[in-house]
Parts: structure tokens; sequence; C-alpha cells
């Protein structure tokens, strides 16, 4: 294998994250788009749990947790020193955008599936953990200070998630916040990795993906 192969869906947010990493840190690598209605067989037989992304390297070591596909690209290269400061508070935004945040998200996103609450309920619980960004993008750049880290990327896919839910409610409660969203949404790095592949077909060559983001000197 002479690239590693990342199976993704265009539209999920755990695969961005892995598809920004890799494009950032200038990872070379075979993409196999899939559609979460129709998962193929290898992509079970690599990760059982059948979900995106998962990354097979070439020595056949197989990553299928997204932070650890992001993890693992800037340990190749992390060249705007993405996660080399403030790690601890990083890994702390990082777990509770995964634990509560994505937990209130998905019931506020799909809240007819969910009889537990209300949709004010969910768009609440959405908004008191918005709030703590706000107030923290109210005194720094970004979440982790003036620059950008590898927090911001983890969590931005959810947040552009969570905003496009109620994009009218969500500027006019966190105008900080949707400022520091629009940053990301048209960044070249964002507009590079949301391009459109054609899905996957077993015994197909996937698409080659090689550099093809300039990176800030």
């Amino acid at each position: 294998m002479k690239y590693p192969i990342l199976y993704s869906f265009r539209r999920c947010p755990y695969a961005m994250r892995a598809r920004l990493a890799l494009a950032y840190s200038g990872i070379d690598y075979e993409h196999r788009e899939i559609l979460l209605k129709n998962r193929p067989d290898e992509l079970y037989a690599l990760s059982p749990k059948g979900t995106v992304p998962v990354l097979q390297l070439n020595d056949g070591t197989v990553i299928d947790e997204s932070i650890d596909v992001m993890k693992w690209a800037l340990a190749q290269s992390d060249p705007e020193y993405w996660y080399t400061e403030n790690i601890e508070v990083q890994n702390s935004l990082i777990d509770q955008n995964d634990g509560d945040y994505k937990k209130w998200l998905d019931k506020y996103k799909y809240h007819v599936r969910f009889k537990d609450g209300s949709y004010e309920e969910y768009q609440n619980a959405v908004g008191e953990i918005l709030k703590a960004y706000e107030s923290i993008l109210s005194k720094s750049s970004y979440l982790c200070g003036d620059k950008v880290t590898l927090a911001d990327m983890a969590l931005f896919p959810f947040i552009r998630q969570g905003a496009h839910v109620d994009l009218v409610w969500f500027n006019a409660q966190f105008p900080i916040l949707s400022t520091w969203l629009k940053i990301f949404k048209e960044s070249e790095l964002f507009m590079t990795i949301m391009k459109k592949y054609a899905v996957w077909k077993t015994g197909e060559n996937g698409i080659l993906i090689q550099e093809c983001y300039t990176r800030n000197e």
C-alpha cells in the first residue's frame, strides 16, 4: 500500500476533522468516500463499529477515532504549531465537545427523534456550552489564545453543525462565536477538504489526495 487510506463521508463532522488535519499536515492519502446508509464491507473489516473516519496506514495500522487521526497527522507535521501549547486546555475542550456538547447537539438537531425533552430544552442546553465559548473568544482570538490550535479545528465542524440548526438564533445569541466560525468556514483549508467526490466502489482505486492547501508561512 503506497498511501494511507481514509474512509470518509463528506458531511460527517468527525470525518471533516480527519480531512482537515491530513490536509494541514500535507499528507498524501487515498480517499474513499462512502455512504453511511450503505457502508462497505471493507470498512467493517478494518473497524467493526463501522463509523468514519477510518484511516489505514501504510503498515496496516488502523486509526478509527477522529481525534486520533488528527493527532497522528500533526505528529507527522505541525507547521503552524496547533498542538504544542496549552495541551491540557485543548484536550479539555475537545473532551467536552465530544461528550456533553455532542450529546445535546444530537438531541437539538434531531429533536423529533428524542421525546425526553423539548426542542427549546435541547437548544438551551447547547446554548449554555456555546456561551462558554463566546466568553473565551471575547478575551482571545481563538479558543486557546491568539493563534489557531487543534482545539479550534477539532470543535469547528461540530459548532458549524450546531449553528446550522437555527443560524438566525446562533448569530443573534453568539456574535463573537459566529465571527470565529465564519473565519473557518471561509478558509482555504475548509474549502479544500469539502470538495465532492464520487462514492467509492469495491475493487476500484480511491481518489489520491495530495497536498493542495497553501499553509501560512
